[in-house]
């Protein structure tokens, strides 16, 4: 096959644009191994084999292509300042031995079945906190202490009235059942009293008046404990003022 085109005086870029049209052709009838060489304005030209970018003159138009790679983030170690240790609490220092032990501050401290009254609680604890520690070897005894608060024995409401007599809040001994209607409702802040139908016992600066001893089992008599017992079923009342 030829091909012959006729020039005649056009501009320029219509040339151009007829040229490379031919040029591609050229390339098509190579590409399909025909045997016509192609011609342009009756020149022979060399067959075509690669076909190469060429320019036509028109505006293209750039798209700019970002490729984002992933890549996992490595964490910088954050340094934490190490926890600052807790100070240990500090304790509390034996003011007064003897009959009447006192240790600083506000809580009483037990030692040995002895109770040491805090310095900083009002008088009236203090007394209670004392008189209970004539009778923390007095054997449980039902009864004991409500016909008087000297007894050879105490159960627990007996031991409650008994400490609560010596802080000067209370005239006579009262069974359990009476001490749901004692003094006012809640827990004070020096002495709380756990009452329900059939037991007693209370707090007094921390430390609890029990009869029933949870160790050893059943009711041993008024002791002093540093640990509590649960409170579910029981009304917690407190003197006026304590």
């Amino acid at each position: 096959m030829q091909l012959s085109v006729s020039l005649s005086p056009i501009r320029i870029s219509t040339v151009r644009t007829v040229a490379l049209s031919l040029c591609a052709a050229g390339a098509i009838f190579a590409s399909s191994n025909a045997k016509a060489e192609p011609f342009f304005g009756g020149s022979r030209m060399s067959s075509i084999g690669t076909v190469q970018p060429f320019y036509t003159g028109a505006r293209t138009t750039r798209v700019r292509t970002e490729i984002a790679l992933y890549q996992p983030r490595t964490e910088q170690p954050v340094e934490r300042p190490e926890p600052e240790e807790e100070p240990a609490p500090q304790q509390q220092q034996v003011e007064s031995s003897g009959p009447q032990p006192t240790v600083s501050g506000s809580r009483a401290v037990l030692r040995r079945g002895v109770a040491y009254a805090p310095s900083s609680a009002p008088a009236s604890v203090k007394r209670a906190i004392w008189a209970v520690n004539a009778i923390r070897r007095k054997p449980y005894k039902w009864g004991g202490g409500h016909g008087s608060f000297s007894d050879s024995g105490y159960d627990c409401s007996g031991s409650v009235s008994f400490a609560l007599h010596h802080a000067g809040v209370l005239n006579s001994p009262l069974p359990s059942s009476d001490f749901l209607r004692y003094g006012e409702r809640g827990r004070g802040r020096w002495v709380t009293i756990y009452a329900r139908h059939g037991h007693t016992f209370a707090v007094i600066a921390g430390l609890r008046l029990d009869t029933t001893d949870f160790y050893r089992g059943g009711d041993v008599g008024p002791r002093w404990y540093a640990d509590g017992r649960d409170t579910w079923g029981f009304s917690a009342r407190h003197p006026v003022g304590l």
